[in-house]
């Protein structure tokens, strides 16, 4: 996991630049978006912090730049995350948003719209980032990066796809899912590219009789993280510059060519100790029949407390 989110800063940040005409300066080109897409956080989110929020001075004085990452399938956010990059102290953390988190809104008419991830179902990153940041008690959000799994698959051919060892043989089928979904992957090496990416991606359970991950949708994100790793390794061989202008292509992200020039010089000395993951802090439950993830507030200031180096005030002592 820290292998990959560093290599996803990093390229992200280098497929903007290198892709850019090098007849510009960077002056001129500073604000130019690069990547595909028109939503912009930073002129749609009011990035001010609340002066009443208990991490207004950490948010507010923090050298920290704050993407959103979201993995898109059928209209929702299958994969929710918050990269966020220190620079100043070369630190970066990564929050996972469970995208069964519940969260109501006046738009909700069903459990399932209570959950974060059918927030992005209208195709508008901005909502799933307004959210995401509400969840997190106000932590900003900067820049969004949005890409489905068709484009993933795009990639993934650009590169001649991916050699994975699939642990146990993958077999599942829902004929109600729009289109059918059919997952049948042999167990052993094999390589992973457009024609089965999005059944790999999105295993969970196994048909009955057939295996499934012990741990349920976070063995499927382990999962993924591996594939990412493999995927970033055989992207850095000669089919580079393919594999940048697919990238560019086929993701969608406000990233302007100033910031990712700036990530990209400074990310480069990050190591896997510069990288700390996190899971916003819940527990599993059920309402009305629907599984959520609850967020417990309390434990999501303390890792904030974490993250931001914000220390308790010392109780001040009573006068005898």
């Amino acid at each position: 996991m820290k292998v990959f989110i560093k290599q996803f800063l990093i390229w992200l940040a280098i497929f903007t630049v290198i892709l850019t005409p090098v007849t510009y300066s960077l002056d001129k080109l500073g604000g130019v978006r690069v990547f595909q897409g028109t939503e912009s956080l930073m002129d749609e989110l009011d990035v001010i912090v609340d002066p009443q929020s208990p991490f207004f001075e950490a948010f507010r004085d923090s050298e920290r730049v704050n993407i959103l990452l979201l993995g898109v399938n059928d209209g929702l956010s299958d994969t929710i995350m918050l990269g966020s990059y220190d620079m100043k102290n070369q630190r970066v953390d990564v929050i996972s948003i469970p995208r069964d988190t519940y969260y109501d809104r006046e738009e909700a008419t069903s459990a399932s719209t209570r959950k974060i991830n059918a927030i992005y179902r209208k195709g508008t990153a901005v909502g799933t980032a307004r959210a995401v940041s509400d969840v997190l008690l106000g932590m900003p959000i900067h820049y969004y990066a949005v890409v489905t799994y068709e484009g993933i698959g795009k990639v993934v051919d650009s590169v001649g796809g991916i050699p994975m060892d699939i642990p146990f043989h993958m077999h599942y089928k829902d004929p109600t899912d729009e289109p059918p979904l059919y997952i049948d992957i042999p167990e052993g090496p094999t390589i992973i590219d457009s024609s089965n990416v999005q059944e790999f991606l999105r295993f969970r359970k196994g048909s009955k009789g057939y295996p499934s991950y012990p741990d349920g949708d976070i063995g499927r994100v382990k999962a993924q993280q591996e594939f990412m790793k493999s995927a970033f390794r055989e992207a850095l061989g000669f089919s580079l510059p393919k594999t940048a202008k697919t990238v560019i292509q086929n993701v969608d992200s406000d990233l302007t060519l100033s910031m990712a020039a700036k990530i990209a010089g400074k990310a480069t000395g990050l190591t896997g100790e510069d990288i700390e993951t996190w899971l916003t802090p819940g527990d599993p439950g059920t309402k009305n029949g629907a599984s959520y993830w609850w967020v417990d507030e309390s434990a999501v200031e303390e890792m904030l407390m974490e993250i931001y180096s914000v220390r308790e005030e010392e109780p001040e002592e009573q006068e005898l």
